[in-house]
């Protein structure tokens, strides 16, 4: 096993985020000719160049700029680490930051009854930064340290040598909504009345979308498709607005009747969105992650 020398790691790190050698030397309060020796220290340990030199300068290669992610990650939880040890978790100025990522198909009430749980618990105030992104984005983000959790509608692809670990936090049914008007005609003989019924469907890439054409497929039905809208909260107010019936997922049925003022045709049979969370093995134990799946475990069907 290689006893890795984290002082040259640390090294390694200040010199790759510095505009050149000498700035980071002067940063570090040593000789540029040291810093470079104990690069090249790192570099012999590893067996792999992490920097291509070029006349004065240095540039990353391409196992320059992994080993740069790992250190983001390792240096970034010391830094947690210390701040966590010198705080008391009990004390209401001790804060945690919580970085979510979301991926922008996923239902905004769905996303809300899962991260909220992260400030809902009294025992530890967290400050919540949550942004929105495509799958693949979000977790190579994960994968530098740039969130605790990521949050996606479809399964990631992880490089086998990312220590990043990605699982389903659970299953909602598929329901169909409407106003009372619309529903009053749908019902009697749902699911068979949504042929030539008024729909609107989410943006082809999310995996409802995927999951609503399949059903529909299968089960010979051609809806007349009125829109497609990305955005979760703009299909709601179409279909508040009487435009078309709307999938909702189980979990937020009772909340989108309330809020939208429309009604439930009922569950698709068969269908289920699957809800999965990446996240580092270090931050499975973060107060905050564990109370998000935690409150996973409670909503979501297993």
């Amino acid at each position: 096993m290689i006893n890795l020398n984290y002082q040259h790691l640390y090294y390694f790190w200040i010199v790759a985020r510095a505009p050149s050698l000498t700035a980071a030397a002067n940063k570090l309060q040593i000789s540029p000719s040291t810093v470079s020796t104990q690069i090249r220290a790192l570099e012999e340990k590893l067996g792999q160049d992490l920097f291509e030199r070029r006349s004065r300068s240095l540039i990353l290669t391409d196992r320059g700029k992994v080993a740069l992610a790992y250190a983001d990650d390792i240096f970034s939880l010391g830094t947690e680490l210390i701040d966590t040890m010198r705080s008391d978790v009990g004390n209401p100025n001790h804060i945690y930051r919580l970085r979510v990522g979301v991926s922008h198909h996923l239902p905004k009430l769905l996303t809300y009854q899962l991260i909220s749980a992260a400030i809902d618990c009294d025992s530890f105030p967290v400050h919540l930064v949550s942004l929105q992104g495509e799958a693949s984005a979000l977790v190579a983000d994960l994968a530098v340290n740039h969130f605790d959790i990521v949050i996606t509608d479809q399964p990631v692809s992880l490089a086998s040598d990312l220590p990043i670990e990605s699982r389903i936090l659970g299953e909602c049914n598929v329901h169909l909504m409407a106003t009372a008007e619309l529903a009053k005609s749908l019902k009697p003989s749902f699911p068979n009345s949504l042929e030539g019924a008024p729909i609107l469907l989410p943006d082809p890439d999310s995996k409802m979308r995927q999951l609503l054409e399949d059903y529909f497929h299968r089960k010979h039905i051609h809806p007349h498709v009125i829109a497609e809208i990305s955005d979760s909260a703009l299909l709601k107010s179409f279909g508040q607005g009487g435009a078309g019936v709307f999938p909702v997922p189980s979990i937020a049925v009772s909340q989108v009747a309330k809020q939208y003022n429309v009604e439930d045709l009922g569950p698709l049979e068969g269908i289920t969105e699957h809800i999965y969370a990446s996240y580092s093995a270090s931050r499975q134990h973060n107060p905050a992650v564990a109370a998000i799946l935690e409150r996973a475990r409670n909503i979501l069907l297993h």
